[in-house]
């Protein structure tokens, strides 16, 4: 398995190519290569900040002798105004720098700033926000690690870390207790430990996932608040129960009260709003 930082290497230098290819002509014919000078990272948007750590990184990759000055850290509110941080050093640098960081940290701010609102509608309840697998290609450890810093928690990674045995799995498999059975096969077979859940449709399903048992977590696709604590109630804690499936802002709350363990929310990643903020240069030293 491909560790965090190797695929956050290769995710900044595949997007330093795609931006900058055989040059950044603008600024190479506007700065001269022996000009330094600082920016500050300005924050123009209420909500949770994220990316600062990534934003050293991408800095110190691109130039190593860049040096920030870090006023905020990754998950603290911030409100316009703010400075999260000053970088210093070749201007030629600053400047090619610039979009990547925003792009990942107004991004990363975003995903936080959200998750921190699902996480807040939860206060007073067990239940737990989860994120999915509907993140942007190449950017997934990014937008995970966001969630994380808004207060929510990550469901799996990707294919690799949990067996998810969902509606076309066991569609294809023939059934609740075939593609549980199979699982099971696959795991000792290959000498695996991984956590199983089953994804189920109604409450026929339901029960055969029960009958099944061998599952660490049962997700209730599509069912409304008060099936969901119908469920709650006839499984009493046998096993974890996640809902999943169009949860909004307006409904997540009665999900939780239902006594569920998890709720994942697919708008964490896939059509968040990323916090507006900026890279300003300051007086040259």
């Amino acid at each position: 398995m491909i560790e965090v930082k190797e695929l956050t290497k290769r995710l900044i230098e595949l997007a330093f190519a795609e931006d900058i290819g055989d040059g950044d002509h603008t600024t190479l014919c506007s700065i001269p290569p022996s000009a330094v000078g600082k920016a500050r990272l300005l924050i123009k948007e209420e909500g949770i900040l994220a990316g600062v750590e990534i934003a050293e990184a991408v800095f110190h990759h691109f130039d190593p002798d860049l040096s920030l000055k870090v006023f905020i850290e990754d998950g603290a509110h911030v409100k316009p105004g703010d400075v999260a941080f000053v970088v210093s050093g070749k201007v030629q640098s600053l400047l090619q720098a610039e979009r990547l960081v925003l792009n990942i940290m107004q991004r990363m701010s975003g995903i936080a700033t959200i998750t921190g609102k699902y996480v807040k509608l939860l206060e007073g309840t067990d239940a737990k926000v989860l994120d999915t697998r509907k993140t942007t290609p190449g950017m997934r450890m990014l937008e995970k690690q966001a969630v994380k810093i808004g207060g929510g928690e990550n469901h799996r990674i990707g294919l690799f870390d949990m067996i998810l045995l969902k509606d076309n799995h066991v569609d294809f498999a023939g059934g609740i207790e075939n593609a549980i059975r199979a699982a099971h096969t696959y795991l000792k077979e290959n000498n695996r430990q991984l956590k199983i859940e089953i994804e189920v449709r109604n409450f026929d399903e339901l029960n055969q996932a029960l009958s099944a048992g061998g599952v660490d977590r049962i997700m209730l696709d599509n069912f409304t608040p008060e099936q969901t604590r119908e469920a709650v109630e006839m499984v009493n804690g046998r096993v974890e129960l996640e809902s999943s499936g169009g949860i909004t802002f307006d409904t997540i709350r009665r999900y939780a009260e239902t006594g569920v363990n998890y709720i994942s929310v697919g708008a964490l990643t896939h059509s968040v709003k990323s916090l507006d903020m900026s890279l300003k240069a300051m007086n040259t030293i």
